[in-house]
């Protein structure tokens, strides 16, 4: 009798260490899916503003990196830049909070 019990708790070891593999693979491909969405969304991000920037600039393929570097760095030593950005980070933060309240 002691003997069934002894091979029946190995026997739900097994099966308990072969659920901790699995999950622990599971939680490696969500954290990876995880990072490539986020990488994505990113990229996305990064390309939208990119092509935002250049609707602005008069001839961009013109204009280097250092060029638009230089113009950037001149744009927000504005006083009055600091301050609408912001005022459009709070506006933005607020809407968030909201939405977060009404869907918790």
């Amino acid at each position: 009798m002691p003997n069934e019990q002894l091979e029946k708790l190995k026997q739900q070891k097994y099966v308990a260490e072969k659920k901790l593999t699995a999950a622990k693979h599971k939680e490696k491909r969500l954290q990876s899916e995880l990072k490539r969405l986020t990488r994505s969304e990113r990229t996305h991000r990064l390309c939208t503003r990119a092509g935002m920037l250049e609707t602005f600039l008069k001839e961009p393929t013109v204009l280097t990196d250092e060029d638009v570097m230089e113009l950037l760095t001149f744009i927000f030593q504005s006083e009055a830049v600091h301050k609408k950005l912001n005022l459009l980070i709070e506006s933005r933060r607020e809407t968030q909070e909201a939405d977060e309240g009404e869907n918790p």
